[in-house]
């Protein structure tokens, strides 16, 4: 059965029907580069910029004077050092509690089929439907005074780290990841005599490396851009991390320094994708296929 196409191979057989395609596709791809990338060269553009060109009306496309100060005054004046380093503590603690404690809640819902499995998968996906604005009051007062304990987790990394493991949403990714997985392939690994735990650490856990990949960059790109929560919880300076430190201090910045700032600030997502960016697609189309 042929499949349809919106340009028939009769048309691109023919030269002017190839000429057409081809200055169509490259113009649309053209249109969407820009559309994404601009927005990027202006940031990274306009921190080079003095303050007053920056703000001028109508705005320069490149700056008249390339002014790189900016960049190292936002290092030192804006102490993005610190602050990065504390964005980088607390992404790496909840991402490594979300993978630990939401692998293992996946794969018992989907493996090992306990009582009213169902029925707590459901609830969990149901929190979904509620706003997250609507938890931050309970949260906050949970973290405030832990319940049993008593104890306050206000300007300690936990109160990341602790919330950040209910994530419904990565929970249901790696379940569903994990449902595909040819039954035939845990059977054998029984049949050698692997337990439950032995199972999931040598057969799951490496054929789920692109799932895997996937939740871990949710996993950090949601902590990392967080503001409300980290405002909320860290009152002391010293602790906040990169997105409310760059509100908290712009006060009595220059606009260049600040925009600087955000550039140093979303460097390192932006190389994450890049570096991880197979994995990530590799993760998706493995979890939307049957295995």
């Amino acid at each position: 059965m042929s499949t349809r196409t919106l340009v028939s191979p009769a048309t691109l057989a023919r030269p002017r029907g190839r000429a057409v395609y081809w200055t169509v596709f490259t113009t649309v791809v053209v249109l969407f580069a820009i559309a994404f990338l601009f927005p990027v060269y202006w940031m990274v553009t306009g921190a080079m910029k003095s303050p007053d060109e920056v703000a001028r009306t109508p705005p320069t496309i490149a700056p008249k004077e390339w002014h790189l100060s900016g960049y190292s005054d936002a290092w030192d004046l804006m102490q993005l050092p610190q602050h990065l380093w504390n964005t980088v503590v607390q992404a790496a603690g909840a991402w490594l509690f979300q993978l630990v404690f939401c692998t293992a809640a996946a794969y018992a819902l989907s493996r090992l089929k306990p009582a009213f499995g169902k029925v707590i998968l459901g609830g969990i996906l149901a929190t979904l439907m509620v706003p997250a604005q609507a938890l931050v009051v309970p949260k906050y007062l949970t973290v405030a005074d832990l319940p049993l304990i008593h104890t306050s987790l206000l300007n300690d990394p936990l109160a990341i780290w602790l919330p950040a493991v209910a994530n419904a949403f990565n929970l249901y990714l790696l379940k569903r990841f994990f449902d595909q997985i040819p039954r035939d392939v845990l059977e054998a690994a029984e049949i050698d005599g692997a337990g439950k735990l032995r199972t999931l650490w040598s057969i799951v856990l490496p054929m789920s490396r692109p799932v895997l990949g996937v939740v871990s960059i949710f996993a950090l790109v949601a902590v990392w851009q967080d503001f409300l929560w980290p405002l909320m919880v860290f009152s002391d300076t010293g602790k906040q991390p990169i997105s409310v430190a760059l509100v908290q201090l712009s006060q009595n910045i220059q606009l260049t320094v600040l925009i600087a700032a955000m550039v140093i600030a979303s460097i390192p997502m932006v190389a994450l994708f890049l570096v991880f960016q197979r994995h990530i697609i590799a993760g998706i189309s493995a979890g939307s296929t049957k295995g």
